[in-house]
């Protein structure tokens, strides 16, 4: 599964340097035309876009819920299977990131403006607005927050786990492009690189677009009204216009920067800042009660669980449920899977390395359990203010204004005017780090893969997107903002379904890849004993393993090439520092790769048959380790003699042709 030769880049300068111009301009030229409609007809878009909500959920409600519970029945299913344990990379490579900066780094990307939204006021709006049953009671209190950990748990990540586990999979593992395309490669092959994958990566951009405008809207709202509350500021889009144009400066700044230096210190810097404000209410608040829901909180929502992933609400006796559901639980799912392109292909760049197993139950369980923590504290803080009788201020802002609930809810606190500043400047922070983090994966889908455009491409995406989240604002509110997200996420919803089945199909020729192996595997020709034992007690310096590459490994692999091109096979034989590889029919779907790489290891203290001297001037010691088109084989072929590395070459050029067979049958 190789990318065929690449086009050679494009020499454009500016925002077309190295694009791929379908996708660049459908992505752009859409946009472009949603954005003079909402400027040119505000009233008629806001119209249009409450009618299209309520077809969307009338007609296909269904599909989201359904879909999203494939999504997480997959990832669940791969997380214990034996496919986990494959590397997403080579089967050499380590993780580039440790596990807090890499779970800071998703958390931020994935959720944290929204959880800071809603934090408060979702919890408080089912409890005072239940989908069904009687309001403001114990039992609303209770499914509140069963609903709230539903819409923010394992559903929603797992959304984010299929688009980045197939972008990392197909990518790192068989050398695609990094780009939604190759996610179905084994369905329809080659033709990724034509207008099919085009139309894939088209939809992504504006399903990333609109989630980003979305996620933007909301922080510009919860701001607005943060200023509203604080200082007399009117709500009012003349304030929030402003604002976006601010928070858009800093996030086009900031994607300058690169993901090592500003997305990674700004999402570092936004864990620390949210876990301070969650420690803040957890110790100011009803620390004891806080713990016991938590327990119950997350009982009750693995009690549910199955019945919430399929629940439409489709015997309710009116049409009330149906509406919530749309409002809610729909515009949620439409929410992650519009940001799923961004996010998954944020999570999937700093996840090489990773096994599959890592991947899924670091993705999902972890911002999971962060997400319930977050709802627990805010939420039942607030439920607790209502149920206790200390004040009804936050139930009636949440009926009155959701924006304005979490600065009403901090005022109940001491320094609360300081801790609503502190919330603002988190929002803002949240919102650059997804949006400089959209821009990045945008230019990245709108160049075929390439991660070294332009900043002023990146620039002009992220201006876009607050452009876009301007237009909204200005035709319908918080209402176009869910529409948005829920129209757009749509078609890649189906887009989504078929990187499920490619994904599938990949890991299926994986796992008869292993079968191959393991059932072609014949035990290697004995060789002289008293040099088997040589090679088990010595540590090879450099010098001997270049000496080894370069006087015998070389001449035999290219005997082998030799040999193949007299068969009418094409067949060469690279020689780079330190490694050799030989290609048999290179770029072909029956590529195969047999290289041996020098790498050094610390000498083991346990080498007692070197001197204590020999070993102060020689720490390291070198393997000539064999590697294949997926990665290293952890097998040292340093001490063979030229027609056992030959053996060793045809055996796994027998095992390659064992794997194709399986493929074909």
């Amino acid at each position: 599964m190789t990318e065929p030769s690449e086009t050679p880049p494009s020499h454009r300068v500016g925002l077309t340097e190295g694009v791929n111009r379908p996708v660049f301009f459908w992505s752009a030229g859409i946009t472009l035309l949603f954005v003079i409609t909402g400027v040119l007809a505000p009233e008629s878009s806001a119209a249009t876009f409450s009618a299209v909500q309520g077809w969307i959920v009338a007609e296909f409600g269904w599909i989201y819920l359904l879909s999203v519970a494939i999504f997480l029945i997959l990832m669940l299913f791969l997380g214990v299977s034996s496919y986990g344990s494959i590397k997403l990379g080579p089967n050499h490579s380590e993780p580039d990131f440790s596990y807090s900066a890499w779970f800071s780094m998703l958390f931020a990307a994935g959720m944290g403006i929204g959880l800071v939204f809603f934090g408060v006021a979702e919890p408080v709006k089912h409890f005072t607005a239940p989908p069904v049953g009687d309001a403001e009671t114990i039992a609303a209190a209770r499914t509140a927050m069963e609903i709230s950990y539903f819409h923010w748990g394992l559903h929603a990540w797992a959304v984010y786990a299929v688009i980045g586990l197939s972008l990392a999979y197909f990518s790192f593992r068989h050398g695609l492009p990094l780009t939604m395309r190759s996610a179905l490669y084994p369905i329809i092959g080659d033709r990724i690189y034509g207008p099919i994958g085009d139309a894939v990566d088209t939809f992504a951009v504006i399903g990333t677009l609109f989630g980003v405008a979305t996620s933007l809207g909301l922080g510009v709202l919860q701001v607005n009204a943060g200023l509203a509350h604080v200082l007399g500021w009117p709500i009012d889009f003349w304030v929030q216009l402003p604002l976006i144009v601010v928070i858009t400066g800093m996030a086009t700044i900031s994607v300058a920067t690169g993901l090592e230096k500003g997305i990674k210190f700004l999402s570092n810097l936004n864990m620390f800042m949210a876990v301070a404000l969650m420690a803040f209410v957890f110790v100011m608040g009803p620390t004891t009660f806080l713990l016991r829901t938590f327990v119950q909180n997350f009982g009750a929502y693995l009690d549910q669980f199955v019945l919430r992933t399929f629940y439409m609400y489709a015997y309710a006796p009116n049409d009330q449920p149906g509406e919530w559901l749309g409002d809610w639980t729909l515009f949620y799912w439409g929410w992650w899977i519009a940001w799923s392109p961004f996010v998954g292909m944020f999570i999937a760049r700093i996840s090489r390395g990773r096994t599959i197993r890592q991947f899924i139950f670091g993705v999902l369980l972890v911002p999971s359990g962060f997400s319930f923590a977050w709802m627990t504290v805010f939420g039942d803080t607030a439920l607790s203010l209502h149920l206790t009788g200390t004040t009804t201020a936050v139930s009636e802002a949440v009926a009155q204004d959701v924006t304005l609930a979490l600065f009403v809810f901090l005022e109940q606190f001491p320094l609360g005017t300081y801790v609503s500043w502190f919330a603002m400047v988190l929002i803002v922070f949240f919102f650059v780090t997804g949006a400089d983090s959209s821009a990045l994966v945008i230019d990245t889908l709108t160049s075929g893969g390439r991660e070294d455009g332009p900043v002023a491409r990146r620039v002009f995406w992220a201006i876009t997107s607050g452009v876009i989240g301007a237009v909204l604002l200005s035709s319908g509110g918080l209402d176009a903002l869910q529409t948005a997200s829920i129209a757009g996420a749509l078609p890649f919803t189906f887009v989504m379904l078929l990187m499920c089945w490619g994904l599938i199909q990949g890991l299926r020729r994986e796992g008869l890849r292993q079968n191959a192996l393991v059932q072609s595997l014949r035990p290697r020709q004995a060789i002289n004993w008293q040099r088997q034992l040589h090679g088990i007690i010595t540590y090879p310096r450099k010098a001997e393993v270049t000496r080894f590459l370069q006087d015998l490994a070389g001449p035999a692999l290219d005997d082998v090439a030799e040999e193949l091109r007299r068969r009418s096979l094409e067949a060469e034989v690279i020689q780079e520092d330190n490694r050799l590889k030989l290609i048999v029919t290179p770029g072909g779907e029956e590529e195969f790769v047999y290289g041996i790489r020098m790498r050094s290891y610390d000498m083991p203290s346990y080498s007692f048959i070197e001197s204590q001297l020999n070993r102060q001037h020689n720490d390291k010691y070198y393997r000539a380790e064999v590697y294949l088109s997926d990665g290293g084989q952890d097998y040292d072929v340093m001490g063979l003699t030229r027609d056992e590395l030959i053996q060793d070459v045809l055996g796994q050029y027998d095992r390659h042709f064992q794997y194709l067979h399986a493929v074909r049958a």
